[in-house]
């Protein structure tokens, strides 16, 4: 449910029936339980509005609170502050119909909208390494909860399979003849072994110029070979989607290519708008107020990256009908995505009403502070990342139950998964993090296999009770009412989420989620014959419901739990 929204109504109300005027009511979790489970802290900007005392005009609200449903007892604190304490048989009940609803009573959308994901975004020419980790894991996980939450999402993988590059290739596995296929199995050395031929051979280097001339003229023989390439390097990428999770198909691949032929619409378009200037022979959007302007055309004719986001742009927004366009990129790439978007809206490109936004990441660091590298300062494959992964957990928990081989790789694969995309997912996307091993793998502290060992947890208690419960709950002492409360909140938070486009939402809620959990059954017996059947089906009821709200926040994270570990 709504918690913050019910709260919010409730304020307002009280202040109209004060005769007090405001237009928004905004009221935030309080801090400490001490504070009550909301505060509401904005009377001291409208009694600054209203020349007030703060104070004061807190103590005129307060007696017109309704205290007859969900709300139990309101405080004035502080210079100003109204403390909201919430029922407990209020919380209790929402609680109740919580469980019973298969959403947990999460509402979807009443308006929803078609929205476009922007992620992964691997190049043809190399295998996935670390550096494409952020934006698949990021971009599938906002995917999964605009998903969850009614949006219809159009994920788009923007893979890079156009370009000079592309003639070297080609013409190399064209020499390769029939064992081409074989040496593309490493990408990466095939690549090397293409630019060396390239950078030594002036008639390789002139043939390969030649190809690239051929694949943009539609040259059957040369696109043959291009598609060959481009099939077998997405082969690898489905490989790392894979064992990731990650949702993307062959269906969700728009490459470069495909917005190639209307790249000299975009160009015309802009010319016919009068938005164009030459400068250096080069066609170019001088957007108001900057000295660098935005390229869209070398002077040889070429392209650029901006002209093809234009063109993905227009089709996404106008073709795919988009209202939202999410573009999970490298946060260096920031002032390119702040100019195309700019040039998309004063083009009309892409209308007004349309939301673009640059879900940006920062870079995955080593334990020294430099970017994540082998030890031969290489770099890092994606898919020796993850298989890393795999050995590792296999390693941390090879102790802990006498599994049988196969359940123990099996159980491997989901921890060790879990745990890369868990660490990446639980920091703010747009700072640099420390990837490391000992940390993610560890069962304390914000990690996946924390939050894994928590759902585990639970299903031990129902193993053990062994009978169908009743899901009747009675909030009885302050542990009970604020793991109630908290897990009210899971509908507040996921709208925020998704607001933010900020996955660590979803983490911080669930890491505090567990936390509580940890202290409520520490401190109040479930199975313990002293319990009573109505307590003791109240705790059930309360750990089911804890339970389902951990499995639902991993699954919209992309994330497999377990029913023992």
């Amino acid at each position: 449910m709504k918690l913050k929204s019910e709260i919010n109504c409730i304020i307002k109300e009280a202040f109209q029936k004060a005769g007090i005027e405001i237009q928004t009511v905004m009221v935030t979790e309080a801090t400490k339980p001490e504070f009550g489970d909301f505060q509401f802290n904005g009377i001291m900007a409208l009694a600054k509005t209203l020349k007030q005392n703060p104070r004061e005009l807190a103590q005129k609200l307060l007696p017109h609170i309704d205290l007859t449903g969900a709300i139990a007892k309101a405080e004035v604190a502080g210079p100003g502050f109204i403390n909201v304490w919430l029922h407990p048989s209020w919380v209790a009940r929402k609680c109740e119909e919580a469980l019973q609803d298969k959403r947990l009573g999460v509402a979807k959308h009443e308006n929803p909208i078609k929205v476009v994901v922007d992620y992964s975004g691997p190049n043809m020419a190399k295998q996935m390494h670390v550096g494409h980790l952020r934006s698949t894991i990021i971009g599938d996980t906002v995917a999964n909860l605009l998903v969850y939450l009614g949006d219809e999402v159009i994920r788009q993988n923007h893979i890079g399979d156009w370009g000079t590059q592309f003639g070297m290739l080609i013409a190399y596995l064209e020499e390769q003849g029939s064992s081409g296929s074989g040496s593309l199995k490493d990408l990466e050395q095939f690549y090397k072994e293409a630019k060396v031929r390239f950078d030594t051979d002036i008639s390789f280097a002139n043939k390969a110029r030649e190809y690239v001339v051929k694949i943009q003229s539609g040259d059957q023989h040369c696109l043959n070979l291009w598609q060959k390439f481009i099939d077998i390097s997405l082969g690898h990428c489905e490989d790392v989607y894979g064992k990731l999770c990650i949702k993307l198909t062959r269906e969700d691949v728009k490459a470069e290519s495909f917005y190639n032929e209307d790249l000299p619409n975009v160009i015309e378009d802009l010319i016919a708008q009068g938005l164009l200037k030459e400068s250096d022979g080069a066609q170019c959007v001088f957007l108001e107020g900057e000295e660098i302007p935005v390229i869209v055309q070398k002077g040889d004719g070429g392209y650029l990256y901006a002209t093809t986001d234009l063109a993905a742009l227009r089709y996404r927004a106008n073709v795919l009908g988009a209202k939202r366009i999410c573009y999970v990129v490298d946060a260096r790439q920031s002032e390119h995505f702040r100019q195309v978007f700019t040039v998309a809206k004063e083009s009309g490109f892409v209308s007004k009403e349309v939301r673009l936004e640059h879900v940006a990441f920062g870079t995955m660091m080593d334990k020294s502070g430099r970017p994540f590298k082998t030890r031969d300062g290489g770099t890092v494959k994606l898919v020796d990342l993850l298989d890393e992964a795999v050995i590792r957990a296999k390693e941390s928990i090879k102790d802990k139950e006498n599994l049988e081989p196969e359940e123990l790789e099996n159980l491997a694969k989901i921890i060790g998964i879990g745990a890369v995309k868990y660490a990446d997912l639980s920091i703010n996307r747009e700072s640099n993090y420390v990837f490391d091993w000992d940390k993610m793998l560890s069962f304390e502290g914000n990690t996946s296999l924390y939050m894994q060992y928590a759902y585990a947890r639970i299903q031990s208690i129902f193993r053990r009770f062994g009978k169908e419960i009743k899901r009747r709950i009675v909030i009885g002492d302050e542990i009970e009412h604020r793991l109630g409360v908290m897990l009210l909140r899971f509908e507040d938070m996921l709208y925020r989420a998704a607001e933010d486009t900020a996955p660590h939402h979803i983490t911080g809620y669930l890491y505090e989620l567990a936390a509580l959990f940890t202290r409520f059954y520490e401190q109040n017996p479930i199975l313990k014959e002293e319990v009573c059947e109505e307590t003791q089906m109240s705790r059930l009821a309360l750990a089911q419901l804890t339970g389902r709200t951990i499995k639902e926040g991993l699954d919209i994270l992309g994330i497999e739990v377990v029913d023992k570990i």
